[in-house]
């Protein structure tokens, strides 16, 4: 069909499901016929040269707009929303907010999911020249992001002191640089710069940012580097290889962490102390509580300052300890 009309109504094929959710392990949600070169449009757009999305943000953008055209198709099939959502600005509004209702009400999706969700839709939009929906965001409360404990960091630290030098390097870099997981695989050797007035990573967010190393850090990929001289793709220009000589994949290099975050005996998981971006999240909650400017931080991370001040608000800790400095009653 052409890539501004609607999807014509008929059955979800099999293996699309409505809402266009996803299992662990399945493969990408079935697109109908219907949205399929819709989608393929989107795809060529995003993975344009110069694009503002770093690599990991594409991946994500991707799977999320092929979920919510996934929903539309049978949307629109069922006559739960009507007109043209993918060429009128009106049908978009509300094609927009009836899967945000979906989300939150079928789904069981948390706000902020949902948020982001809605994010990537508006980059959707945008790419077609229509703009973003007019779709109210759903209210997030404003919290703390997850971090390590001092116990917890240091151990976290020390165990990674033990484990095979790229993957202590990985986990060095999350936390001494404060990449995002995605950003770390995406290095090259060369970007990895020492030079006479001192050393820094070069980050590629969409837009390059240089991240001075710390001296732990610098002699760590130091290190790795050259042990990685002797690895197969070598001859390749990604920092991290795996053992077939490639470029390590998010997955292989959340396994990495989530091994050494084990075998410091910290708890895994969804609700568990340490997920991916936890050294990060620590990273920046220490430099904001030591009085770092905050607009050096939002620099650092890749972050707007509205951002980058969630790493001062009060964490669960902050909380406890509070509770704990009251007196007894003896």
């Amino acid at each position: 069909m052409p890539s501004n009309a609607a999807p014509p109504p008929g059955r979800t094929p099999k293996g699309a499901r409505p809402g266009g959710g996803r299992r662990s392990g399945a493969r990408p949600t079935a697109l109908p016929e219907a949205v399929a070169d819709v989608f393929a449009d989107y795809e060529e757009l995003i993975a344009r040269p110069g694009d503002a999305l770093d690599a990991a943000s594409v991946r994500v953008y991707r799977s999320r707009v092929r979920q919510y055209l996934a929903w539309l198709a049978a949307a629109l099939a069922g006559g739960a929303v009507t007109g043209d959502p993918l060429g009128d600005p009106d049908a978009r509004d509300g094609a927009a907010r009836a899967y945000r209702a979906h989300l939150e009400t079928e789904a069981g999706r948390r706000p902020a999911t949902i948020n982001a969700h809605l994010t990537a839709i508006d980059d959707f939009y945008r790419r077609r020249g229509l703009g973003p929906a007019a779709t109210a965001r759903a209210a997030v409360p404003p919290s703390a992001p997850r971090t390590l404990g001092e116990g917890d960091r240091l151990r976290l630290l020390r165990e990674a002191d033990r484990a095979p030098l790229r993957d202590r390097a990985i986990a060095f870099t999350a936390f001494y640089a404060g990449t995002r997981i995605g950003e770390t695989i995406d290095l090259d050797v060369g970007d990895v710069q020492v030079h006479g007035g001192g050393a820094h990573l070069s980050v590629r967010d969409g837009r390059r940012r240089r991240i001075p190393l710390h001296p732990r850090l610098r002699a760590v990929l130091e290190e790795w580097i050259r042990e990685r001289a002797g690895w197969k793709g070598a001859d390749t220009g990604a920092l991290f290889l795996n053992h077939r000589g490639g470029r390590l994949s998010v997955r292989s290099a959340h396994t990495a962490l989530r091994a050494i975050a084990d075998a410091a005996g910290i708890p895994l998981g969804r609700h568990g102390a340490f997920t991916p971006r936890v050294l990060r999240d620590t990273a920046g909650t220490i430099m904001a509580r030591e009085g770092t400017d905050i607009g050096v931080v939002a620099e650092l991370f890749g972050h707007s300052v509205e951002t980058a001040r969630r790493y001062s608000r009060p964490t669960e800790q902050d909380h406890q300890r509070a509770i704990e400095r009251l007196p007894l009653d003896e």
